[in-house]
């Protein structure tokens, strides 16, 4: 069993319904990650979820925190909500940089897994902001200094490389369609597992005594539509992922 932090993957939804003169605001929170909470638990792994409301004040700011889990998953959830907890926004006092710290904690060996999705890697407009960061300098991909998505609403299916892997191991050649990805490119160093379109999909890639992971794609709606979501190997290539990550 492998303890995980699976920071991210929640949104909080704020609408207005307008009934001729009168209008009616609300707001209601989103769960994109209970599919994959669903399938980790059932590969027998602890998750935490922190959800990204609040991630700015509860993410571990220490390496000692981070040492309470094996494997830390980032999932759209932008640097800014990492480098920018309240104390530093609100209040103008120093803090620790945790984009620095989770590098130094894969060094150390931790296990970190990007997702991607509108807020992962460089993300939608940029925002998501990880290029030339510390997490980039662990991963095993190249993230672009741009929006980086690549939007496929015809649906493509992922494909397995040649090369044999834990993290793979078992899984169909050709995988069901996703309706979009990062544009990422592999570092040298970094042995990638499947492709979309060309493109590395699942790349991995050890660090000091740590090991990183990249899937260029969601783990939830809309990107992973229901072919992806109810694929019997879904659970078992994140699972699998999981259990390599934490060694």
């Amino acid at each position: 069993m492998s303890r995980v932090l699976l920071a991210g993957e929640s949104w909080i939804n704020a609408a207005t319904d307008y009934k001729g003169y009168d209008a009616f605001p609300h707001a209601q929170l989103e769960i994109g990650c209970a599919k994959l909470l669903e399938a980790l638990a059932a590969e027998g792994h602890e998750v935490t979820h922190l959800p990204s409301h609040l991630v700015a004040t509860d993410f571990p700011s220490t390496l000692e925190e981070l040492d309470a889990y094996d494997v830390v998953l980032l999932s759209d959830i932008g640097a800014n909500t990492l480098l920018l907890p309240p104390v530093v926004f609100s209040e103008g006092r120093p803090f620790p940089n945790r984009i620095k710290l989770l590098a130094e904690w894969v060094r150390r060996g931790g296990g970190l897994m990007m997702a991607g999705g509108y807020l992962s890697f460089q993300g939608f407009q940029a925002k998501a902001n990880y290029h030339g960061t510390a997490v980039e300098a662990v991963l095993p991909v190249e993230i672009l200094p741009y929006d980086d998505r690549e939007e496929t609403p015809e649906g493509i299916g992922g494909v397995l490389t040649e090369v044999e892997h834990p993290v793979t191991a078992g899984l169909d050649a050709e995988w069901p369609i996703l309706l979009g990805y990062q544009k990422l490119t592999a570092k040298a160093d970094a042995t990638v597992l499947a492709t979309i379109e060309g493109r590395p999909l699942v790349a991995v890639r050890t660090e000091g005594e740590g090991r990183t992971l990249a899937f260029a794609s969601d783990i939830s709606p809309h990107w992973a539509p229901r072919e992806f979501m109810e694929w019997s190997g879904y659970p078992k290539l994140f699972g699998q992922a999981v259990t390599w990550l934490a060694g």
